[in-house]
């Protein structure tokens, strides 16, 4: 009776379209309360979550209950990253032809694995690689593959050079594993993202054997401390330094290791976009010469969560090394989503990235890249002018800032995290607290900018009182 009814009820609630009326109520109160929310949930908000906390229901509940308990509570505790003022971490708004294009992608609800399980999204995807490689002005034969975030691509990235330098040494990983397998060397910056460790975790190679360049005061890859490259070498760049936005020097090193014959892979999970930019363009020159370079959507681009992109110069090496085989596996002699990334179920992510670069075009890509720059370097002379120290040259969208002490400074962060007029995070610089502030937002205003400035001081004032003695 329970599987009856249950059906029964399904099939009206997708008849009557009451549900998505109401899910659609919802959304437009969320976007229009928005920028009238404390960035981050209030006491209340996360009291409220407690609403939440029931044994799983024995019954079928009704879908408009369902709706109301995750708008009413679910909607208040969320943190308002869509709006002008979130700067922690490098999150991402969304474009609205973005949102609204995943939306009816929701409801199409497609697998992009084969082509024949969605052709429409196959052609998207073949579509956004084109797109991709011709505005990051990389090789145009440059295969791409579509996956949650760049901790994935990255992961991708490494697995092909894995596999493409272990052939060279007359060795298959796919069939022999790593057992016994010959020594290959990994290079990579001390000042690397915390993902490419994970990833080289992952693959099996190891954090502790890996040879660490040292990095300047900005956080680059020092390329005259650059041990002697050669044809067994997975060298790791980075596009963006995740506290202060700094660019490795990609035209000498990647000349250097592609003279030597190395792998190289360019981690540009937010910065790799400053290749769309006319002026910021000179801090990813040379990035054309790498091997494989992994990129975020959700981030720079602001498409929706979750959405990560891996490109990779040698097509086959990637598709070796994302093999998946099965005798009920129907390839076709179009693209298949499924070659190019671990999964085989998955999001059809390329139909927003699809429509955020539809929507941009070229000059709406470089207008959005500018706007966090010109915002980010708003914050960091409007900061000096209030007495601040900012550590970092701006370069990007990455802001690092500090009080006088170590003391004042996280003391200040903890006071604007509780201010809710922005909310920014906090990081360890030269072994030092300091305030990261991170511009990513299409939403972000002049007038935001104002606000978290006043925001910054009234929470140092608040501080400094605090500490002074009795």
């Amino acid at each position: 009776m329970i599987r009856k009814s249950i059906h029964t009820q399904m099939r009206h609630e997708m008849g009557d379209k009451k549900l998505f009326e109401q899910a659609k109520t919802y959304a437009f109160d969320y976007m229009d309360t928005i920028a009238a929310r404390t960035v981050y949930p209030d006491t209340r908000a996360i009291a409220n979550l407690a609403r939440f906390d029931e044994p799983m229901p024995d019954n079928p509940q009704a879908g408009e209950d369902v709706l109301h308990l995750l708008h009413a509570y679910g909607s208040p505790a969320t943190v308002a990253q869509t709006g002008g003022r979130y700067f922690g971490f490098v999150n991402g708004n969304v474009i609205p032809t973005a949102l609204a294009a995943r939306w009816l992608s929701d409801t199409w609800d497609q697998n992009p694995a084969l082509y024949v399980i969605s052709p429409i999204v196959a052609k998207l995807e073949q579509i956004c690689e084109q797109w991709l490689t011709d505005l990051f002005g990389l090789p145009l034969d440059s295969a791409a593959g579509f996956v949650s975030g760049t901790s994935i691509a990255t992961m991708c990235g490494l697995a092909a050079a894995r596999h493409t330098l272990l052939k060279r040494l007359d060795w298959d990983v796919n069939t022999k594993g790593l057992f016994e397998a010959p020594p290959f060397r990994v290079v990579v910056s001390q000042q690397a993202h915390g993902t490419v460790f994970k990833a080289l975790a992952l693959l099996g190679l190891g954090k502790d054997r890996v040879e660490l360049v040292p990095a300047d005061a900005q956080g680059r890859m020092k390329a005259d401390k650059l041990p002697t490259l050669d044809a067994n070498t997975l060298l790791i760049l980075q596009a963006g330094n995740v506290n202060t936005g700094a660019f490795d020097a990609f035209d000498v090193i990647c000349e250097e290791a592609r003279q030597a014959g190395a792998w190289v892979h360019v981690d540009g999970a937010f910065g790799l976009w400053a290749a769309t930019c006319e002026k910021r363009q000179y801090l990813t020159r040379g990035i054309e010469k790498a091997d494989s370079w992994s990129v975020d959507g959700h981030k720079t681009l602001n498409t929706p969560y979750d959405c990560g992109i891996i490109l990779c110069r040698h097509r086959e090496a990637l598709i070796e090394a994302m093999q998946a085989s099965g005798a009920y596996i129907q390839y076709s002699d179009q693209r298949d989503g499924m070659l190019y990334g671990p999964d085989m179920s998955r999001r059809a992510r390329a139909v927003e990235v699809w429509a955020a670069l539809k929507y941009l075009g070229r000059k709406g890509v470089a207008q959005l890249i500018d706007g966090f720059c010109e915002n980010a370097a708003s914050f960091a002379v409007a900061l000096k002018e209030k007495g601040f120290r900012v550590l970092n040259d701006v370069a990007f969208n990455q802001v690092l800032v500090a009080c006088e002490t170590p003391t004042e400074t996280q003391q200040t962060l903890e006071n604007i995290q509780r201010d809710g007029v922005c909310w920014c995070g906090g990081t360890v610089w030269e072994d030092r607290p300091a305030i990261r502030i991170s511009v990513c937002s299409w939403a972000t205003t002049s007038e935001d900018v104002a606000a978290s400035i006043e925001a910054f001081v009234r929470a140092r004032k608040k501080t400094v009182e605090n500490l002074q003695p009795l």
